[in-house]
């Protein structure tokens, strides 16, 4: 059952997700708009981590541990890094010649 309703969530998703990467070709020389997308992208997978998924999240343990099993096989947390403002400067300080290796 399990499988039959992550292909329905996956064919709900791919339109949208297709118009997310869309619009992030579009403005893909446009450093502001990108920054305000991640943000943007950021926010809803905390809303929705904070929320429906931790709402949804089983309340018996055996039921629990099974969930975090099959998290942990199905390649872990989700979860967007950030980009640490140190590596970035840090990436701004070599010249080109490093950049391009």
């Amino acid at each position: 059952m399990q499988g039959n309703e992550d292909s329905m969530i996956q064919a709900q998703l791919q339109p949208l997700l297709e118009q997310l990467r869309v619009l992030a070709d579009d403005h893909r020389d446009e450093p502001e708009a990108l920054l305000l997308f991640l943000r943007e992208l950021e926010a809803l997978h905390r809303d929705v981590q904070e929320g429906a998924f931790r709402n949804s999240l089983p309340e018996d343990r055996q039921q629990l541990f099974g969930f975090l099993q099959t998290l942990e096989r199905s390649g872990g947390w989700p979860y967007i890094p950030r980009l640490q403002l140190k590596t970035f400067i840090a990436l701004l300080d070599q010249g080109p010649a490093d950049m391009a290796a």
